[in-house]
């Protein structure tokens, strides 16, 4: 797992012996379209990066209506880590919208490499500030923009995704109707 070792390396230093310890703590699980990492309501049990696939991150409205406020792709950490780290249970869910290929970490794991690995909790708190910050510059645009702006930065900001996702998930991303990012669509062609 090349990819991932060297997402893991761009944020510290480890040697060849703590690599090792960290691949055979990890395991590889496929996820199906529609499946769920994590549930609301559900304490999340792992830690996953993705290989393969896209993921989203959604909850229900007050009114019923699902929301996706994130998604994310190959290359990057899984995880709802704050309620994973306190073992308590999730408020989003985070759903495959492919097909997808993940490495996994149980919280057993995790911690062990933690307890193991001097800087290992640096380098997580550098991967959370990455996420962290790529979220907020994602998210922060869609507040005061118009629909079809919001739509070019969705596509300016996921290129590989537009033809990837459903567009019921895109138009629950940018706050609009699925009718109405039809619309968008072909007006902007």
């Amino acid at each position: 797992m090349k990819v991932f070792m060297d997402y893991i390396l761009q944020f510290g230093n480890l040697n060849q012996q703590q690599i090792d310890l960290i691949m055979n703590k990890s395991q590889e699980i496929d996820f199906h379209k529609d499946e769920y990492f994590s549930e609301a309501g559900k304490i999340p049990r792992q830690v996953g990066f993705i290989l393969e696939g896209v993921f989203r991150y959604c909850y229900y409205n007050n009114k019923g209506q699902e929301i996706t406020h994130h998604f994310v792709d190959e290359n990057n950490f899984l995880s709802d880590q704050q309620k994973f780290e306190a073992q308590v249970a999730a408020s989003d869910y985070i759903q495959a919208v492919t097909d997808c290929k993940l490495l996994v970490f149980s919280k057993k794991d995790w911690d062990e490499i933690g307890n193991i690995i001097v800087g290992w909790d640096n380098i997580v708190a550098q991967i959370l500030k990455k996420c962290l910050l790529q979220t907020i510059e994602r998210r922060s645009p869609l507040v005061s923009e118009d629909a079809t702006t919001r739509y070019l930065s969705f596509i300016e900001n996921f290129p590989s995704l537009v033809n990837r996702i459903p567009l019921s998930h895109i138009a629950s991303y940018l706050g609009i109707t699925q009718q109405s990012l039809s619309r968008i669509r072909k007006n902007i062609r």
